[in-house]
């Protein structure tokens, strides 16, 4: 039983030895690891419980006018 739990407490010794020593590396490996486990939990959270619907998506055309087009008159175009 203590094999298994030695990994364990040896990564959270270190864990503890680089919150202290180097505080930095350490932060930076708590946000590193917060950002996927953000991803995954946040956008359910706001959908289920603060009522967010996407928006409407980004037309990727112009709309044209439901009218015959007119010739362009006046602008030396001939």
């Amino acid at each position: 039983m203590a094999s298994i739990v030695t990994p364990l407490r040896r990564s959270y010794r270190s864990l503890q030895w680089l919150a202290h020593e180097r505080p930095v590396i350490f932060f930076s490996l708590l946000i590193g690891i917060s950002g996927p486990v953000l991803a995954f939990t946040v956008p359910p959270i706001r959908r289920n419980y603060f009522g967010y619907v996407p928006p409407e998506s980004i037309p990727t055309t112009y709309p044209l006018p439901q009218r015959p087009r007119r010739p362009v008159e006046g602008y030396d175009d001939e």
